[in-house]
C-alpha cells in the first residue's frame, strides 16, 4: 500500500449535490494524463448510455471503474480503444485523447488505436485452434506485423504476464489446454505482445477462482509500473487492493473519482457511499 501513498495527488471534483452535473477528474499539473475523455457520450442506437464523461487516466497507475450492472462501465472502457463502435448501431460523441491525440479524429486508424490501447476481456478467450506460442503472436499476425524475433517476443510477453515458467516447455500445446487463470494470463500476454501503452481490463477475474484471481492481481501490481491500466470490477475489495484511483459510475454518469482510499473511506457523494456500503447495487 505504500506505493499508493507516494503516488501523485490529484485534483478532484468539488463537493456537489445529487444533481446531474457530470463529475470531472483532473490530474495535477505535474502529472499529465495518458488518456483523457472530454464530454464523452456513448449510444446504442438512440439510447444514450454514457452522459458526458470527463475522466483522466494517468500513466503508470491503475484506475478501477466500479458501479452497479448497467451503469456504463464496460461501454466506457470499450470507448477508450474504439471497440464500442464495432457493435452495430453504436456510436460515441465527445473526445478521447491519447497523449493529446483524439483517437476519434477523422483519418485515425482504429486498428492502430487498438495496438496502443490493448484490452483483456471478462472471460479468457484464447484462440482454440492455436498453440500457446501462436496465441501470443495472434495479435501481431492479425495486424499484419512481421517480427524477426518472434520467439524472443513470445518469451518476453509470457514473462511480463508471469506465465513463462509455467509453459516454456509446452509452447506447442493448445492455448485452451491451460487452466482458466493461465488462459487469462495468456490473453494478457497476447495483449502485451503488441507493446501497448494502455491496458484495459473488463472484469478480468470474474470467471476465475480465488487463487487465480490473486495471481492476476499480483500481475496488475507489476504491470502498473509500465502501463496505464483501467480495470472494470464488481469486486470492491479488488478495487481497493489493486487501484491507485477509483471512479464510481451510476446510470451512465461519472459520480466521482479520487484516490482509492478516499473513495472508500471519505466519499464526497452520497450515492458513492450508498453503493460502497451496500445500500443499493
Amino acid at each position: 500500500m505504500s506505493d499508493r501513498a507516494s503516488a501523485p495527488r490529484l485534483r478532484v471534483a468539488t463537493p456537489r449535490d445529487d444533481s446531474r452535473t457530470p463529475a470531472r477528474s483532473q490530474p495535477s499539473e505535474e502529472v499529465p494524463a495518458k488518456v483523457r475523455t472530454k464530454a464523452l457520450r456513448a449510444f446504442y442506437g438512440k439510447t444514450e448510455v454514457l452522459h458526458g464523461i470527463d475522466l483522466a487516466i494517468l500513466a503508470r497507475e491503475v484506475t478501477a471503474v466500479i458501479g452497479p450492472s448497467g451503469c456504463g462501465k464496460s461501454t466506457f472502457v470499450r470507448s477508450l480503444n474504439r471497440m464500442h463502435e464495432v457493435v452495430p448501431g453504436a456510436r460515441v460523441s465527445g473526445t478521447v485523447l491519447l497523449d493529446d491525440e483524439d483517437i476519434y479524429a477523422v483519418g485515425v486508424d482504429p486498428v492502430a488505436v487498438r495496438r496502443r490501447v490493448g484490452m483483456v476481456f471478462q472471460k479468457p478467450n484464447p484462440f482454440p485452434t492455436l498453440s500457446i506460442r501462436d496465441n501470443v503472436l495472434a495479435g501481431l499476425l492479425l495486424n499484419g506485423v512481421a517480427r524477426n524475433d518472434a520467439d524472443g517476443l513470445v518469451e518476453q510477453a509470457l514473462r511480463k504476464a508471469a506465465l513463462w515458467d509455467e509453459v516454456k516447455d509446452r509452447l506447442s500445446n493448445a492455448g485452451t489446454s491451460l487452466s482458466g487463470g493461465q488462459q487469462q494470463r495468456l490473453c494478457i500476454a497476447r495483449a502485451l505482445a503488441l507493446e501497448p501503452e494502455v491496458l484495459l481490463m473488463d472484469e478480468p477475474c470474474s470467471a476465475l477462482d480465488p487463487i487465480a484471481t490473486a495471481r492476476v492481481e499480483e500481475l496488475i501490481h507489476e504491470l502498473r509500473q509500465t502501463y496505464a491500466i483501467v480495470i472494470v470490477t464488481h469486486n470492491m475489495q479488488q478495487a481497493a487492493r489493486v487501484a491507485n484511483r477509483t471512479a464510481f459510475f451510476y446510470m451512465g454518469e461519472l459520480v466521482e473519482c479520487d484516490r482509492t482510499e478516499v473513495v472508500f473511506t471519505r466519499p464526497k457523494e452520497r450515492r458513492t457511499e450508498d453503493y460502497i456500503t451496500g445500500r443499493f447495487g
